[in-house]
């Protein structure tokens, strides 16, 4: 349930999150963030994660050794060089001064750079963002109090949002930032320009991936080794990118036309699993048997609003071979009493999810009219006021 309930459908300014703000110097700030959608808290990471972990490959390299490598071939400047040298060594330095939990924290974020490194995914692309999360983990734990698992995490002059896991320090969390922009352009014209503040740091922090860009996860979760990749995520981001374009124009459907590739490659390397019907876009890259329903339809209703204002035919047919699938299988997530969260394991929703997902069909209904969208939204909306009842 790690990425359920941030997402660009339900407006992200109609309820408050809770968020840890961090400065410069240390201080950390308590305070609702008016258009910040809270996602679901992850579990504790698995055994078999702890143990993928610690079983790099013996193949001699090391993250030092693959920047060398980049800057030899060219594919890194100088300037990136040194600057991505310099942040490694002042996070290992860190670590020799820390103890306890905060030098078990950075020291959990190196080993997954490492990891990526000994891997051969340590790619130009990459570095941006794995090098940005090595420097907030640092300031993190040497400057700031730690904070407890699950917290969300701002820093004082930017819009990108993170979320601390315990044993796994400090990540960034793409479908909640986007989540975000969707908040300030539901927010209207006056957050506009934060918006279009949080997009400039997100859209440099892609990476490239199945021919096309994609932002990333990095870190261990329920078995997957990083990178890994979302639907739901990456639809998301096209629903910002989408209304970044509507707000003040530019060149944002362009970049989302390299955002689709994704839904086109099955996993790992993507999230299509095709079927007889079309394409179901899976939630997670590394497990393509789990059938998220909140997060298929999410990831539908990005690529819908996508095609919509682009005109890209490559989109169209994303959403058309989605559509015909969750059509035939979303019959099978209406107990009658209420939402399943899954088939296989079953697995019924939470309030907050059935609410979730309950908001995504009263989208896909307005935007389609397709009958089965529109009658389980109204089964899921009737099953809320029994409940209450």
């Amino acid at each position: 349930m790690l990425l359920g309930l941030a997402a660009a459908a339900v407006p992200a300014a109609a309820q408050a999150t809770p968020v840890l703000v961090l400065g410069q110097d240390g201080r950390a700030v308590r305070r609702q963030d008016p258009f910040l959608t809270r996602p679901a808290e992850p579990p504790a990471p698995s055994p078999r994660a702890r143990a993928a972990r610690s079983a790099h490959p013996a193949s001699g390299k090391t993250v030092s050794s693959e920047l060398s490598r980049l800057y030899r071939a060219h594919q890194i400047s100088s300037a990136a060089y040194r600057r991505y040298s310099h942040s490694l060594s002042s996070a290992l330095n860190a670590e020799g001064r820390l103890g306890g939990t905060r030098a078990a924290e950075l020291g959990a974020v190196i080993q997954n750079l490492h990891w990526i490194a000994v891997s051969n995914q340590l790619t130009p692309s990459r570095l941006p963002v794995l090098f940005l999360t090595l420097d907030r983990n640092r300031q993190c734990c040497t400057l700031a109090s730690m904070p407890s698992s699950g917290t969300l995490i701002e820093f004082r002059g930017s819009q990108l949002v993170w979320e601390y896991y315990a044993g796994q320090g400090l990540e960034l969390q793409p479908l909640a930032t986007f989540g975000r922009a969707d908040g300030f352009y539901t927010a209207g014209p006056s957050m506009y320009p934060a918006m279009r503040s949080l997009l400039a740091e997100m859209i440099p922090l892609a990476a490239e991936r199945a021919g096309g860009i994609v932002w990333e996860y990095y870190f261990y979760y329920s078995g997957g080794s990083p990178p890994w990749v979302s639907a739901m995520a990456q639809g998301t981001g096209l629903e910002a990118l989408t209304r970044a374009q509507k707000a003040f124009g530019g060149n944002y459907l362009k970049i989302g036309l390299r955002a689709l590739p994704l839904f086109t490659a099955g996993p790992p390397a993507g999230v299509r699993v095709r079927t007889r019907r079309g394409a179901r876009y899976v939630q997670y890259s590394f497990t393509p048997q789990t059938d998220i329903i909140n997060a298929f339809l999410q990831s539908l209703i990005g690529l819908y609003d996508f095609a919509q204002a682009s005109g890209s035919r490559q989109a169209q047919r994303l959403f058309a071979a989605g559509d015909a699938q969750a059509r035939a299988e979303l019959p099978s997530f209406d107990t009658g009493t209420w939402s399943l969260y899954q088939l296989r394991p079953r697995e019924e929703d939470s309030l907050d999810y059935h609410k979730l997902v309950t908001g995504f069909l009263d989208e896909l209904c307005s935007r389609t009219h397709a009958r089965v969208y529109c009658t389980t939204a109204d089964h899921f909306h009737a099953y809320l006021k029994t409940r209450r009842r």
